[in-house]
């Protein structure tokens, strides 16, 4: 598949399909709103967030001010919100401005994008282990326990966000889960971008004893066949480090990396 992809021509595709995509239609309680170049969203699950395609045509102290009016308005409403950066964006000392008005950066992540066709083969699974797609609150809440599980960390968020996802709209995304048993030991989900070529995969984190024999692979072939019945071209995947080398291996290449460069109020 590597040889098909020019990634130069991915990236471009990249930044201009995917860098500002809103939901459409919106779920129940988001709120989307344009401050100049970027786009702030909120009320989703947690805290907010913000993108932009470009913001490098903006001076100094314009930036810094675009910055500061974001923290703010989070500020403002008690919650944390997250400034999606890209590795390529400009100008280069934006990251250091992000610091100095009060951002973190999380872990670095990598944009990985793949033709949908060459993966949408029949998933193999190892030895009592299921793939099943699901709507229900009870399977959503055993997704939040099996991430919990894995994160040691609270993700009751993702609950309530896929819940409101689905009630907006049931087929803007598949949400899939592997299951050993009664043990959910996988989850993953597909969100069809519309009006792009583009559907994403998020979610895949494993059960550190499942891990290993094959499941990620097939929740990737799995909804790579969804998207292909779909009629979408490319997967696009922002991978962990640990995610990374196995959508590599698939044929999937690197076009950039992302960090979330994260600002919480201090009563958080």
């Amino acid at each position: 598949m590597t040889s098909e992809l020019d990634t130069d021509a991915l990236l471009r595709a990249y930044d201009e399909q995917l860098r500002t995509e809103i939901p459409d239609p919106l779920p129940a309680g988001m709120v989307v709103e344009w401050d100049g170049p970027v786009v702030r969203m909120s009320g989703l699950d947690r805290g907010g967030f913000v993108t932009y395609r470009d913001v490098s045509h903006l001076s100094g102290p314009e930036l810094d001010a675009l910055i500061a009016r974001q923290r703010d308005h989070f500020a403002a409403r008690g919650e944390e919100v997250e400034w999606k950066l890209r590795g390529h964006d400009l100008p280069a000392d934006l990251p250091d401005r992000l610091v100095a008005a009060g951002f973190v950066p999380d872990e670095l992540e990598t944009v990985i994008i793949g033709l949908a066709e060459p993966l949408a083969s029949p998933p193999v699974l190892p030895e009592g282990v299921t793939l099943r797609e699901v709507t229900s609150r009870a399977d959503l809440e055993r997704i939040g326990a099996m991430e919990e599980a894995v994160w040691q960390e609270d993700r009751s968020h993702l609950v309530f966000g896929l819940e409101k996802e689905l009630a907006a709209d049931p087929r803007g995304l598949t949400i899939v889960i592997a299951e050993a048993g009664d043990e959910v030991v996988c989850a993953g989900w597909i969100r069809y971008e519309k009006g792009t070529e583009f559907a994403g995969l998020w979610g895949g984190s494993t059960l550190e004893q499942w891990r290993g024999r094959g499941i990620y692979k097939a929740m990737v072939a799995h909804r790579a066949i969804r998207a292909v019945e779909r009629g979408f071209k490319y997967l696009q995947v922002d991978a962990s480090a640990d995610s990374r080398p196995i959508l590599e291996r698939l044929g999937m290449v690197a076009v950039t990396t992302t960090t979330p460069y994260i600002w919480k109020p201090a009563a958080a």
